[in-house]
């Protein structure tokens, strides 16, 4: 089949002509600019012909009344009078300046008078007037009319504000579906589909086993629902991801929506609260009816302890009916008598504890996953998956990097790698080597160098003798961890530091507890026997020292005196009910027992130093002269210490 060529040329420029075209949105300016325009041309034209030189009665009296030039006197809405001046009389010299007033014509008016009083108008006119003859009398008519420029004054501006109104809403109607002031009891959810999913994959995961061993069961059930249904299982209604910071919640998530080939909305919880009564409930509505509208699909609920903080009675002083009227409606839409087929709903929060029960109930989260900080293994998988974008150097130590690195979630592995990379650019490196990222740990962990900041001589001395004693004191303490360094450059609020690298432990022991408060008295002890008076130095110190006690007493049940109790409240009520769990006469038990507790450890460790005081102030000398000590330099000074490294933590002065 031929096609006309100039046909289809005459369809592209019909097409292009349509582009051309403005919108009917453009048009309702168009016109409204039109209108406004039209409005303040025609107020400009009545005022220019309406226009009249005002004058006072003064010179209306002696110059013009008295003169016989008034032709007659209008009255306008009893309020101002019009004057017009005989035609023959405006040759007159003292009416050149009607002849240089832009808007004055022959026939008038000419003058007005504004009027205060119209009755005492007329009397005035009527004294001037009593000796003229009638035929000399001015004429005097009374007119009522519309002061349009009166009445533009106020509907310009009316109208200039609904413009803006209108033009402001527009724009955020625009915006999209939530984006309208018409549409803010809508849900604000953003949709991924399949043409616009996350990126994130699960091999993009590393650690956390179980956790995604759990979430890949939920995609797969999506993906094939009759290998399940077919043995009678039923898809889990909700799934609640607990843990740390930095764990991994937001970025499971992210695998999910990458994964599942569902449409997947998101959305944090706070979205749902507002400052206008029943919008959120409202929201919670609309979501799952799109959600439903798409299933099967996903709901993720990022932060949710927002709107699913407890009900119960202790928190009547923070009550808020809005957030709670809310939380019901997201109770009724999990497991109410509405049917949820084919709806799966994941939520992530990282304060479990002030969740409401009915919240965490089966039947409304039925799974609950708990990602804890990752351990040596997980860490070295973690190290390798943001490794992958950086030019690593040949003297690489993943598995020492996992080592050193304690405590650390994903989320600060990520920020050493970044850190690191920095690092060796600035220093012009073309690779990021090993000491980049040791560099990096400290920095993150201790904070910036400040080497600066100590400028007194005894100063340097007093930090110099506290970390020494942190270091001889740990050093032959059997249950402490082992030392890395020392340090006297200041870090971030520190200014010194004795770093460890202690042993990854579920459980710790009496003698482990004791050895470590002991290890963190060693810096007040040094400066007690070296200078015999002590600083505000120590102050990190004692506050690890004093709730280590309080937690050896009072949670741990490892005071004899005290017995096997524990006080701990691991759900937070006592702290909102302002009252303690116990009476005053074992409070006063707890706090003699934990002063002697850390009495006996204090004099334990100045036995130590004392027994050791040549090392101590050969160590000092050495701080002092290099400011870093590393653990071979230790080994020279103390000797070998026969325990085995595995991770890194500090003490900071």
């Amino acid at each position: 089949m031929k096609t006309d060529p100039k046909k289809h040329k005459d369809l592209d420029s019909i097409k292009k002509n349509k582009q051309r075209l403005p919108s009917q949105k453009n048009k309702a300016y168009l016109w409204f600019y039109i209108f406004v325009s039209l409005i303040l041309i025609f107020s400009l034209f009545i005022k220019y012909n309406s226009a009249t030189k005002e004058i006072s009665w003064l010179r209306f009296d002696r110059d013009m009344l008295r003169q016989n030039d008034v032709e007659k006197i209008v009255v306008i809405n009893q309020s101002v009078a019009k004057i017009y001046i005989k035609e023959n009389k405006l040759s007159d010299p003292k009416y050149k300046e009607l002849r240089e007033y832009f808007s004055q014509s022959k026939s008038g008016p000419h003058y007005s008078i504004r009027l205060g009083s119209l009755e005492n108008f007329e009397h005035k006119l009527e004294e001037v007037q009593k000796d003229f003859p009638d035929e000399a009398r001015i004429q005097v008519t009374f007119v009522n009319q519309i002061n349009w420029t009166s009445y533009l004054s106020w509907i310009i501006p009316m109208a200039f504000i609904f413009f803006i109104w209108f033009f402001l809403l527009g724009r955020m109607g625009s915006k999209g579906r939530a984006g309208s002031i018409f549409n803010f009891t809508k849900s604000t959810a953003k949709l991924t589909t399949k043409e616009s999913k996350s990126k994130v994959t699960f091999n993009d995961i590393a650690g956390l086993k179980e956790a995604k061993t759990e979430i890949m069961e939920i995609v797969d059930f999506l993906k094939n629902p009759d290998t399940y249904t077919k043995l009678g299982a039923k898809i889990p209604r909700g799934v609640m991801l607990v843990g740390p910071p930095g764990t991994g919640k937001t970025l499971l998530a992210k695998a999910v929506a990458g994964e599942a080939q569902v449409p997947f909305f998101f959305l944090s919880g706070s979205e749902f609260v507002e400052m206008f009564v029943g919008v959120g409930a409202s929201r919670v509505r609309d979501l799952f009816k799109q959600a439903k509208e798409n299933t099967p699909s996903i709901i993720f609920i990022d932060e949710i302890d927002a709107v699913g903080r407890s009900r119960n009675r202790s928190n009547m002083l923070q009550a808020n009916d809005e957030r709670e009227n809310t939380l019901n409606q997201l109770l009724a839409e999990l497991d109410g008598f509405g049917a949820n087929t084919g709806v799966i709903v994941l939520a992530a929060t990282n304060r479990a504890d002030i969740l409401d029960k009915a919240l965490l109930r089966p039947g409304r989260f039925d799974r609950h996953i708990y990602l804890e900080l990752p351990d040596k293994e997980e860490r070295l998988e973690i190290f390798k998956v943001h490794l992958r974008p950086l030019k690593k150097a040949k003297d690489l130590n993943v598995e020492e990097l996992a080592a050193i690195c304690p405590g650390f979630s994903g989320a600060d592995i990520a920020n050493i790698c970044n850190e690191a990379a920095l690092i060796a650019a600035r220093q012009h490196k073309k690779e990021v080597h090993q000491t980049d990222f040791i560099k990096a740990r400290d920095r993150i962990v201790g904070g910036l160098e400040r080497k600066n900041k100590i400028t007194s001589t005894k100063e340097k001395e007093i930090i110099a003798y506290h970390e020494a004693g942190h270091a001889v004191a740990s050093w032959y303490l059997k249950n402490v961890d082992s030392l890395v360094k020392v340090s006297i450059i200041p870090r971030g609020k520190s200014l010194g530091s004795a770093w460890y690298l202690p042993e990854e432990r579920l459980i710790i022991t009496k003698s482990q507890f004791i050895d470590q408060i002991c290890a963190s008295l060693g810096g007040r002890v040094a400066e007690e026997i070296i200078f015999d008076d002590v600083s505000s130095g120590a102050l990190d110190d004692l506050e690890k020292v004093t709730k280590q006690a309080y937690s050896m007493v009072a949670y741990f049940g490892l005071n004899e005196e005290i017995g096997p109790v524990s006080f701990y409240d691991s759900m937070g009520k006592n702290e909102q009910l302002l009252v303690k769990p116990y009476s005053e006469n074992t409070a006063q038990k707890i706090d003699k027992e934990v002063r002697n507790l850390i009495g006996s450890a204090y004099k334990r460790t100045k036995q130590i130093l004392l027994d050791h005081r040549n090392e101590l102030e050969q160590l000092t000398a050495l701080l002092i002269k290099k400011e870093v000590v590393e653990k071979d330099e230790l080994e020279k000074i103390l000797g070998k210490r026969n325990n085995k490294n595995l991770t890194v933590s500090s003490y900071k002065t």
